[in-house]
């Protein structure tokens, strides 16, 4: 459970309690805060008022945010497309449309439903059990490789080699406009966005360092096909420094706007490099384009 305090003062006069709370750094959705003020959660000098109250000068809100229910998660025989395997870790190729892990709203047939089942729950234990052998995460609408530790001591390994950039994720996208570079480097800290805890943003405060590297494929009249190397891994990192420079995912709905036929981002994690981390072997895999992602690149070269 945690609790936050605020005071209202000068210009937080006058605004109404949800989008003001919302501004604030908490990490909780609109949707979630304008629930908890309904069920009481939060109180202004000790009382509970409604979402659309007014804030007067000196007014104390405080705010409690009690832990999120842990998700049952079952093993379930859903078909994965496993690249490699040993007794260590997997490297999975994970298709568009597939949630890696459970969540409020996608409860089973995710990822991890389906590696309980093949591993027969073999898997690495740090990220509890909603997130078993998960060491990165790519969204669900991004296809592509993804690795999974079935050991405690591989999980640890890898996630060093990614805190430490020594870890290789190359993506393809296909983004919007034109570029007056061929290559180029992103150097911009992203954050959760105030105005909606669900995306996040280019920020300075409460930011993380991140760095995206980029390299025009093929240019073409309103769009560019796209290599990304990511030095950093942050949430949602490719998506927002591309429409940070002007350049949103073709399809991200999020970032961008959304393009007829395809449901969310044309972005693919085609290259995955790491050392194993028990025969200290750099291991390096590459995964084909997947047909939705060569389907819009064959209707835009006809453009």
């Amino acid at each position: 459970m945690s609790s936050f305090v605020f005071t209202a003062e000068g210009d937080d006069v006058g605004a109404r309690l949800d989008k003001w709370l919302i501004s604030k750094d908490i990490d909780i959705t609109r949707s979630s805060l304008q629930k908890l003020i309904d069920e009481g959660g939060v109180s202004v000098n000790g009382k509970a008022q409604s979402k659309s109250y007014k804030l007067r000068n000196g007014d104390t809100v405080e705010i409690t945010i009690p832990e999120p229910k842990e998700l049952e998660v079952v093993a379930q025989d859903i078909p994965i497309e496993i690249v490699y395997e040993d007794e260590h870790l997997l490297v999975v190729n994970k298709p568009k449309g597939m949630v890696v892990h459970p969540a409020p709203g996608n409860p089973d047939s995710t990822l991890v439903n389906a590696l309980l089942f093949h591993c027969k729950g073999r898997l690495s234990s740090i990220n509890g059990i909603i997130r078993p052998g998960i060491v990165h995460r790519i969204d669900k609408n991004t296809s592509g490789l993804l690795i999974v530790a079935k050991t405690d001591n591989a999980h640890n390994h890898l996630a060093k080699q990614i805190s430490e950039h020594s870890f290789t994720r190359e993506y393809r996208a296909v983004v919007c406009g034109k570029f007056k570079e061929e290559k180029g480097t992103i150097d911009a800290p992203i954050g959760r966005d105030k105005r909606d805890r669900k995306k996040m943003c280019v920020c300075m405060q409460n930011s993380k360092h991140a760095v995206t590297n980029y390299e025009v494929i093929e240019q073409y009249e309103k769009y560019a096909y796209m290599r990304f190397i990511l030095e950093t891994g942050r949430t949602h990192q490719i998506r927002v420094h591309s429409a940070y420079i002007g350049h949103p995912v073709l399809g991200d709905d999020v970032y961008g706007k959304a393009y007829k036929g395809i449901e969310g981002q044309c972005l693919h994690a085609k290259k995955l490099g790491f050392i194993h981390p028990e025969t200290g072997e750099y291991m390096e895999f590459d995964s084909e384009l997947p047909d939705y992602f060569t389907g819009i690149l064959e209707k835009i070269r006809q453009r």
